[in-house]
């Protein structure tokens, strides 16, 4: 009941001044949107295995169902290339029949993760990760467009296996390949300013299908285009039985990651757009239940797309009726221009995916990783991409996580540990004798079982000195290996008869201390700064 009111609320202040000139601008954007969603809608459904139709499909469903239940009025949902990569491998093993079943399994995750409010889990992915699994998504499309682009046939379950299979012989269908080439130098030529009114990859696709059928090329075309929503090709209750449901539980499990991550950055990406902040957790209710639907449709798993996000806003959408009008007039576009439709080669639909491929790669966030030397960042970059393009999103992911907490396990490790002997001048302090075999050390950093080494070694060095003053300002927190290091020195300490003073010492720090010090017959004396304990030994002697 909660969210129902939320999501009320949402619409209420979404639509509270709506007017007949916002719903122009709607009309107007969603129109803009269509444009760019139709050839990119055909291009994901054929790249993922399924079919143009499989893809058509799921922009309509999902652009009604997701974009009328979204977290934010901007968002518009659709097949995306990414999720494309990872049907590959399901379609592969399992068939169609399968992907359908996936994405109702990984629809129902996405709801309970919007229920349960886990729309902040994204954010514990760090940034390197996310752009390694991107870029490593966007090599599995375009490896997997080398068929089409080339007219040469592959075999294998996935977009390496594809291109190891090129070993036994590579010979390219010459008319499809040049129409592929002249078409990739369109969409790379394109004036940019024209992209704003036409979009570069509907004019390509437009153009390649004229020449197809005036000069009857003989290269593969989409083939037919249902005139209708439901497919003969759609999920049946009776396949959602257990074996079915156990045995692609772990594809779900992939598609959901993938879809809460592109949905959620989507997201934020655009709420800084806009300054219109995103419903997370609403926003994967409407994913969860926009996935749920649409395999009763034959459609494939759909998520927010940065690409038509970012044209659904910069063409003045107001609300939500941006996204339900793009899906109206792709369904309009399907039922006038089916055969028209299923004439396009596939050629020109893999140069509209080989391009798209190659503008999903974050190359301002790589050279700003490699302009600032960072090795760690770039490392797991690296290590994301591959495991995603070897193995599969979630393992990558979470490889990609596990490097990253070594890194900065190993990072944190790194304290400074700083050796002073008293200074009476610094202090403005009159000259004395007092504290001549004194020591003042400064320690930055969390004091845990990594650093501990490092803090036992520094204290051998002092250990010949009549006292010492501890500097724990800069120590955030400090774990039971490194107490022992200390616990070991005080046993030492009181031997030597050396005096040990603590400063500046953390709440939490201090609360520690004082846990080892009771269990001790003599405890250290405290000061609350290193200034302190010198007047105060400068006035003893």
């Amino acid at each position: 009941m909660f969210r129902i009111k939320r999501y009320k609320n949402l619409l209420l202040q979404e639509f509270k001044h709506y007017s007949g000139e916002k719903l122009k601008k709607d009309l107007l954007a969603g129109l803009t949107v269509a444009a760019v969603a139709l050839p990119l809608a055909l291009a994901f459904g054929v790249s993922s295995g399924a079919d143009a139709a499989a893809g058509l499909i799921t922009a309509i469903i999902a652009g009604v169902v997701i974009g009328g239940l979204s977290g934010g009025f901007y968002q518009i949902s659709g097949p995306t290339g990414a999720m494309a990569a990872i049907l590959i491998g399901i379609i592969a093993s399992h068939g169609l029949a399968g992907v359908l079943v996936t994405t109702f399994i990984a629809g129902f995750l996405l709801l309970l993760a919007g229920l349960f409010k886990l729309g902040s889990l994204t954010s514990f992915i760090p940034s390197p990760v996310i752009t390694g699994f991107t870029s490593g998504i966007a090599i599995i499309i375009a490896l997997g467009q080398i068929d089409n682009f080339f007219g040469t046939t592959s075999s294998g379950d996935n977009a390496l296996a594809k291109l190891l299979s090129y070993q036994t012989g590579f010979t390219p269908h010459l008319p499809t390949l040049l129409l592929g080439i002249l078409i990739l130098l369109g969409l790379i030529f394109y004036p940019k300013k024209w992209n704003q009114i036409l979009p570069a990859s509907l004019i390509a696709i437009i153009l390649a299908t004229i020449a197809s059928v005036v000069f009857n090329l003989p290269v593969a075309k989409v083939g037919k285009i249902p005139t209708s929503l439901m497919t003969s090709e759609r999920l049946h209750l009776a396949a959602l039985n257990w074996a079915n449901i156990k045995g692609l539980f772990l594809p779900a499990i992939s598609i959901a990651l993938l879809g809460m991550i592109e949905s959620l950055l989507c997201g934020a990406s655009a709420g800084r757009m806009t300054g219109k902040d995103l419903d997370s957790n609403q926003e994967l209710i409407a994913q969860g239940i926009g996935n749920l639907i649409l395999p009763f449709f034959g459609g494939i798993p759909a998520t927010a797309a940065i690409a038509r996000t970012s044209v659904a806003i910069k063409s003045g959408a107001q609300t939500r009726l941006a996204g339900i009008f793009h899906a109206l007039f792709l369904l309009l576009s399907m039922i006038i221009f089916a055969p028209i439709m299923s004439q396009i080669p596939m050629t020109a639909l893999a140069s509209v995916l080989l391009v798209t491929s190659w503008r999903m790669h974050e190359f301002s966030t790589i050279k700003t990783m490699i302009q600032q030397k960072n090795r760690s960042a770039l490392l797991l970059f690296l290590v994301t991409m591959f495991s995603t393009i070897i193995f599969d999103l979630s393992i990558a992911i979470v490889i990609g996580i596990i490097c990253s907490c070594i890194f900065f396990v190993a990072k944190s490790a790194r304290i400074s540990i700083v050796t002073e002997d008293i200074d009476w001048q610094r202090m403005d302090l009159s000259h004395s004798e007092a504290g001549s075999n004194w020591a003042v050390i400064y320690i930055t950093g969390p004091l845990f079982f990594m650093s501990a080494n490092q803090l036992k070694k520094a204290l051998d060095q002092v250990i010949e000195k009549e006292g010492l003053i501890f500097s724990l300002r800069g120590v955030p927190s400090i774990d039971l290996t490194a107490l022992d290091s200390f616990n070991d020195y005080f046993s030492i300490a009181a031997l030597n008869q050396q005096k040990l003073i603590f400063t500046s010492m953390q709440p939490e720090v201090e609360k520690q201390f004082n846990r080892l010090w009771e269990k001790r017959e003599h405890s250290p004396i405290q000061h609350p700064t290193v200034a302190h304990a010198l007047h105060e030994i400068h006035q003893t002697f």
